[in-house]
């Protein structure tokens, strides 16, 4: 099942005592505050759930599966997620 923004916003709603479009307005602001740090190369930490970190991949040469020919990744972006210790406990009981 899929965590969507209207389910995050329903306990928002709930445990706030806001109408729902604020609740759901207030979630797409701290998506589009993730977004934005990521975007800017900056860490991001939330305490007790994991830390979100942007690396840079170089090139590589790397290999097209479909006609198997070789090829050269771009140099890019990408995004990490390791969770908390305490997230991990939760998860594994």
């Amino acid at each position: 099942m899929a965590l969507t923004k209207k389910a995050i916003a329903r306990p928002i709603q709930e445990g706030a005592g806001a109408s729902f479009a604020h609740s759901y307005k207030m979630v797409e602001l701290v998506i589009e505050t993730i977004k934005n740090t990521l975007a800017s190369d900056d860490d991001i930490l939330i305490s007790g759930f994991g830390k979100f970190k942007v690396n840079q991949r170089a090139a590589c040469r790397d290999r097209n599966p479909a006609p198997g020919e070789a090829m050269m990744l771009k140099p890019r972006k990408v995004f990490r997620f390791r969770y908390a210790g305490k997230l991990r406990k939760r998860l594994n009981g």
